[in-house]
C-alpha cells in the first residue's frame, strides 16, 4: 500500500509561496514606515529586519519549492547536491538577522542618548530663545532686585543705632554711618583728603594695634570693652565687635565694625556702686549719730542748767552760751545724719507740687537775698496733686534752691521747672542755676556725707546727702548734670501714687 505525497506537496509549495509573499509585504510596509519618518531608529531596524527575513523567506522557500519539484522528477541526486547551499543560505540569513540584533541593542543605547541629548538642546534652545526675546526686561528686574537689595542694606547701615564702620586692614575708615559720626562727634560734610584712622579715636591708641591683630588672625574679635575719644577729646565708654570681611577677587580684605554706646550703662554701674556705698556709710552714720546723741544731750542739759544759774552779765554765762550753741549745732549734725540713715517711710499727704516749690522760694527770697537773682519758673499745669511728705520734699527743695543761690552769687537766673510724663507716671522737677557749676572730678561725691566745696564752716556736707535719702525713701531719683562755668541743674523724679 502507497501514501500519497500530494498533500505534503500541497502543503510545502503554497506555504513557501504564502511565506515569500507575507515577507515582501512586510517588506514593502516596513519601507513606507521608514520613509514616512526616516531618521527614527525603530522604522530603520524594522526595514533591515524584514528585508533579512524576506531574503530568507524566499531563500528557503524557493529550496522547498525546488525540492518538491526535483523529487516528483526522480532528481533526488540533484536535490542533495544542492541542499547543502540552500541550507548555508538560510543559516547565512540567521546570521544576518542576529547580527541585525545585537547591532540594534547599542544602536538602541546610542539612539536614547542623542534623543536625550536632543531633548536637553531642544530646553537649552528654548531657554537662549526666551532670554534673547526677554533680555532687556530680565536685566531691568535684575537691575531693579540690585537696587532694592542694595537700598535695603543701606538703610540698615544708615538708621542703626549703634556705629557701623567699614575701614582696611591698616585700620583708615573708608565709611561710617551717621550713629557713628554722631557719637563720635564728626561733621556730615565732605570726607577730609587725609583719610581717618580707627586707631586715632581710640582714648588709648595702644588699644588697636592688639584689637586688629586679633580680627586679622581669627576672623573676628566679640565685645570688646574699649574707651573712644572724641573730636572733642571727651571720652566715652563702648562695646566693640568686629569681623573681616574677605575681598572678592582683586578686592583687598576689610574690617567691619560695630561699636555700642554703653556710657550710659557705665553711669548706672557707678550709681549702684554710689547707692551701695551711701547705704553703707547711712548703717555706720546712723550708729555713730546714736552713740553721739545721747551723750550730746546730757551735755547741752547740763550746760542749760548751768545757764539759769548764772548771771546774764558773767564771763562764765557768755562761755556756756558759746557751749551751748555748738552742741545744739552738733545735734543739728546727728539730726541730718539720722534723718540720712532712716528708712522709715515717709508720712505721705496730697500736696501739688507747684505751690510747695513755691513756697519754698518765697521763704528763701524773704531770708536771702535774691534781689539780683532771676527767678524762672515753667510749670506744667497738667501735674497731679501727689502723695508727698511735704515737710520732707520742702526740705529737698530749700536744700537744692539754697545750693542754687550759693552758686550764683549776687547776679545769675535760677530755673524751676515741673513736667508730667503720663505714659511712665511720674513727675519731673528740675532745679537749675546759671553759677559755677560743678567740677567733673567733684560730681560723683556731692551725694556723700560731708563732702562740700564750700568753704569751712559755711557748709556740713549733709544736704544733699539727706536730700538723696529723701528722694530714695519716696522711691524716686536725683541726679545731677553740670559744666564748669554754665551751671547746674539737678533732676528730681518722683514716681505719682494713687491715694490709698
Amino acid at each position: 500500500m502507497s501514501i500519497s505525497s500530494v498533500p505534503i506537496w500541497t502543503v510545502d509549495v503554497i506555504g513557501s509561496v504564502c511565506m515569500i509573499v507575507l515577507s515582501i509585504l512586510s517588506l514593502h510596509v516596513a519601507r513606507k514606515l521608514k520613509q514616512r519618518d526616516s531618521s527614527n531608529i525603530i522604522w530603520i531596524y524594522l526595514f533591515w529586519i524584514c528585508a533579512a527575513l524576506t531574503v530568507f523567506a524566499v531563500s528557503r522557500s524557493a529550496g522547498h519549492i525546488l525540492k518538491q519539484i526535483l523529487i516528483m522528477g526522480g532528481n533526488e541526486n540533484t536535490w542533495a547536491t544542492i541542499r547543502p547551499f540552500s541550507s548555508a543560505i538560510n543559516t547565512f540569513t540567521f546570521v544576518v538577522v542576529a547580527s541585525f540584533t545585537l547591532f540594534f541593542e547599542r544602536t538602541w543605547k546610542i539612539y536614547q542618548q542623542i534623543n536625550s541629548d536632543k531633548k536637553d538642546l531642544q530646553i537649552t534652545r528654548d531657554k537662549l530663545l526666551y532670554l534673547n526675546q526677554n533680555l532687556e526686561n530680565l536685566v531691568d528686574e535684575r537691575t531693579e532686585e540690585l537696587a532694592l537689595s542694595e537700598h535695603k542694606y543701606r538703610r540698615i547701615f544708615e538708621v542703626s543705632r549703634d556705629m557701623l564702620l567699614v575701614a582696611e586692614k591698616s585700620g583708615s575708615i573708608i565709611n561710617i554711618n551717621p550713629s557713628g559720626r554722631k557719637m563720635l562727634l564728626l561733621s556730615e560734610g565732605k570726607p577730609s583728603e587725609n583719610p581717618l584712622n580707627v586707631q586715632g579715636f581710640f582714648f588709648d591708641p595702644s588699644g588697636w594695634p592688639p584689637i586688629q591683630e586679633k580680627i586679622i588672625s581669627d576672623g573676628y574679635i566679640a565685645n570688646a570693652e574699649i574707651d573712644l575719644q572724641r573730636i572733642d577729646g571727651s571720652r566715652i565708654r563702648t562695646l566693640l565687635t568686629g569681623s573681616l570681611d574677605k575681598g572678592a577677587d582683586k578686592q583687598e580684605d576689610t574690617i567691619h565694625l560695630q561699636v555700642k554706646d554703653i556710657e550710659q550703662r557705665r553711669l548706672a554701674e557707678e550709681q549702684i556702686a554710689q547707692a551701695d556705698k551711701l547705704a553703707s556709710i547711712g548703717q555706720l552714720s546712723a550708729g555713730i549719730a546714736h552713740e553721739i546723741n545721747n551723750p550730746l544731750g546730757i551735755i547741752l542739759g547740763y550746760t542749760q542748767l548751768l545757764l539759769r544759774q548764772e548771771d546774764r552779765q558773767t564771763e562764765k554765762h557768755q562761755d556756756l552760751k558759746t557751749i551751748e550753741k555748738h552742741v545744739r549745732n552738733c545735734k543739728t549734725i546727728v539730726e541730718d545724719l539720722l534723718n540720712f540713715a532712716r528708712t522709715s517711710s515717709p508720712k505721705e499727704n496730697q500736696i501739688q507740687i507747684d505751690a510747695a516749690l513755691d513756697e519754698v522760694v518765697n521763704f528763701v527770697q524773704q531770708h536771702a537775698a535774691l534781689d539780683h537773682v532771676k527767678i524762672e519758673k515753667n510749670y506744667d499745669t497738667s501735674v497731679p496733686r501727689m502723695m508727698l511728705d511735704e515737710k520732707k520734699i520742702k526740705q529737698v527743695f530749700m536744700n537744692l534752691i539754697m545750693n542754687a543761690r550759693h552758686a550764683i552769687g549776687h547776679h545769675g537766673t535760677l530755673s524751676l521747672s515741673t513736667t508730667y510724663q503720663s505714659d511712665d507716671s511720674q513727675v519731673i522737677v528740675r532745679i537749675s542755676d546759671t553759677g559755677y557749676g560743678i567740677e567733673k572730678k567733684n560730681l560723683s561725691r556731692i551725694f556723700d556725707p560731708f563732702f562740700t566745696t564750700k568753704p569751712t564752716g559755711e557748709g556740713t556736707g549733709l544736704g544733699l546727702s539727706v536730700s538723696y535719702g529723701i528722694i530714695k525713701n519716696h522711691n524716686g531719683d536725683i541726679s545731677v548734670e553740670s559744666r564748669v562755668g554754665k551751671g547746674t541743674t539737678f533732676t528730681i523724679t518722683l514716681p505719682v501714687v494713687n491715694p490709698k
